[in-house]
């Protein structure tokens, strides 16, 4: 699969990051980021610092400086000899990782239903017309992007920094559990994230983290992730005396 450059819908210019804003490596750090929750990157691609560099005509040195924070962030392997790839998480790490969100995300739920915060919830029902809009629009990728997006906004809103950082790498994280794992017949309810604004909105806080846990626990419901067999054997251990 070969690298294509971040939409420029709700996407950033890598080459124009100047001033106090974020460094060109961030910057294309986060379009890559982007691909990936769009699902237009997928596990297991190969991000050659040559291609990427000319797509968004940057050097080397600034791509390798991406690339390093993504492995940071366990979004990138970066192999001694090969180079980078995208992650490709094993079954294992995507429990794991789904434990975690249903912790962190109940925790953030919480919080931002005791603030019920006017100006945050109009952020959060615009954001789910932004959802609507893709959705609605064909345009897949925006609208999976901005489903995981969610929940990030959840986080801020929630006015936990920690939480909302944990939570970019986590969502990155299941966005490639997402294209490993998902069941074809596996759907989640359109209707999830705007029950759950409504219940943040009216302070009724039990039910907003019932709802969010139920979201998540349906979403780990929808991934195949029974223990896969061990790969062959080798040769030498099959014919070896």
């Amino acid at each position: 699969m070969g690298i294509a450059p971040a939409r420029t819908t709700g996407s950033i210019d890598p080459t124009e990051a100047v001033g106090d804003g974020p460094s060109r490596a961030d910057v294309v750090r986060r379009a890559l980021l982007t691909a990936i929750l769009e699902h237009r990157l997928g596990p297991g691609t190969k991000l050659g610092e040559d291609e990427i560099g000319s797509i968004y005509g940057v050097s080397r040195t600034i791509v390798r400086g991406a690339l390093q924070s993504l492995a940071h962030e366990g979004i990138v392997v970066i192999e001694k000899n090969r180079g980078a790839f995208v992650a490709h998480p094993s079954v294992a790490e995507a429990r794991e990782v789904f434990e975690a969100r249903r912790l962190i995300e109940a925790a953030v739920t919480a919080l931002a239903a005791e603030r019920r915060d006017p100006g945050a919830i109009l952020r959060l029902r615009a954001h789910l017309e932004a959802e609507h809009r893709a959705a609605e629009a064909g345009d897949g990728a925006a609208a999976i992007r901005l489903s995981g997006e969610f929940h990030i906004e959840l986080a801020r809103i929630a006015g936990h920094g920690v939480y909302a950082a944990f939570l970019t790498e986590l969502v990155a994280r299941s966005s490639l559990i997402l294209l490993l794992y998902r069941r074809r017949e596996a759907t989640c309810g359109d209707d999830h994230h705007r029950r759950l604004v409504d219940a943040i909105e009216a302070g009724r806080e039990d039910e907003a983290v019932e709802l969010m846990d139920h979201h998540l626990a349906e979403i780990v419901d929808g991934l195949d992730l029974a223990p896969r067999p061990a790969g062959a054997r080798a040769l030498a251990e099959i014919l070896g005396t």
